[in-house]
């Protein structure tokens, strides 16, 4: 089964900006926006960056997997018609050629307001 529906797939690559949200080491939230790529091979979503070797957010997540993304924006303002995507899965990190990643292999998917026609939130897991 695929990750993302083909809908998702629209939106995710209509999208340029993300909020990542990590745990610190000590249990606090942190969220930060990011930019991301969706690596279709393998169905994740990776995060780089040039400052991510040394980022808060990579090392939040070398020490605690469990991350979030949420990407979102308003289809409408009137009507009022908000839409998104969560994805909650383990992130990665990874050395790279240009310095490090995060690569977000999902476990749910939560979508709101992509198909006009079902606005209302619908949740998975992968």
């Amino acid at each position: 089964m695929a990750v993302f529906t083909d809908t998702e797939l629209e939106y995710l690559a209509s999208q340029r900006l993300g909020r990542l949200g990590t745990v610190t080491p000590k249990g606090s939230p942190q969220v930060r926006p990011v930019r991301f790529t969706y690596n279709a091979e393998l169905g994740t979503i990776d995060i780089g960056g040039k400052a991510m070797a040394g980022s808060r957010k990579l090392r939040n997540v070398e020490s605690n997997p469990r991350v979030s993304l949420v990407l979102d924006d308003l289809a409408s303002i009137d009507p009022w018609r908000p839409r998104g995507l969560e994805i909650r899965g383990q992130g990665e990190a990874l050395s790279t050629d240009g310095g490090a990643m995060i690569r977000i292999h999902p476990r749910r998917v939560l979508a709101w307001g992509l198909d006009p026609e079902s606005p209302k939130l619908q949740a998975r897991n992968v």
